[in-house]
């Protein structure tokens, strides 16, 4: 069978690990990580452009390289071809293989911020698309020298306070770092945050099973053509409706 591939860049390096091994042939297309800092509808409408301009006929499904991604992906249509997206909140879930695996993670561990090689090499911020806006990682020398010295400050103590909530940094590990310097990476960000810090084993089988063609119910939802994936808010993250 041939898929075509739709994904955040967040993940280029696992889902080329994952097609390189798939028995199907795989077209890849990576959008930018920054079509999070979009948010909800503005971020669905750019991954829609991207499944409309597939072209009909030459691929069994197209497949999504994202979770729920706070609500980036509800809305989405499938035109001509199927749309397969995982039962995933979003890519942290992905990384660790499981949304049991992420959400028992999550409850043991709270107050925890995560990182991996894909959100480390593609850049911390969520700013690409929108480099005009205001981003909350920029610098408090940077928002100074923007809005000048009262307003600078009041807007890095605002867009910095949600750093109060994490007490811990979380490197998930997948074995495609090729070198340690993401790990250090994440290591010292930790120190300079003044939280703990921790290596976590990943589990690209998910990501596997996604290129694999393996669609159990309990883990993706397939959307037919004409139907659409939205929230379902409960256990299950996605549903489809017609």
């Amino acid at each position: 069978m041939r898929f075509k591939l739709i994904s955040c860049e967040v993940l280029f390096r696992e889902m080329c690990h994952a097609c390189a091994h798939s028995p199907h042939q795989v077209d890849l297309e990576f959008l930018p990580k920054g079509l999070h800092d979009l948010g909800g509808k503005p971020m669905a409408a750019k991954i829609q452009e991207a499944v409309d301009r597939t072209p009909e006929g030459m691929y069994q499904a197209i497949l999504l390289g994202y979770g729920l991604c706070g609500n980036g992906l509800d809305g989405l249509t499938a035109r001509h071809t199927p749309l397969v997206l995982p039962r995933a909140h979003d890519c942290i879930a992905l990384l660790m293989g499981s949304g049991e695996r992420h959400q028992a993670y999550f409850e043991e561990n709270p107050g925890t911020y995560y990182r991996s090689t894909g959100w480390l090499e593609r850049g911390k911020g969520l700013q690409q698309l929108t480099p005009n806006t205001m981003g909350f990682d920029e610098s408090l020398e940077a928002l100074i020298g923007k809005y000048g010295d009262d307003n600078g400050r009041y807007l890095y103590e605002e867009m910095t306070r949600y750093r109060s909530q994490y007490r811990k940094l979380t490197f998930i590990e997948t074995g495609l770092e090729a070198s340690g310097k993401f790990i250090d990476e994440a290591a010292a960000e930790a120190r300079e945050r003044g939280w703990s810090f921790e290596r976590l084993a990943g589990d690209l089988a998910w990501l596997r099973r996604l290129v694999d063609g393996e669609w159990t119910d309990g883990e993706f939802v397939v959307a037919a053509p004409g139907q659409r994936i939205a929230a379902s808010f409960d256990a299950r993250v996605l549903k489809v409706l017609s």
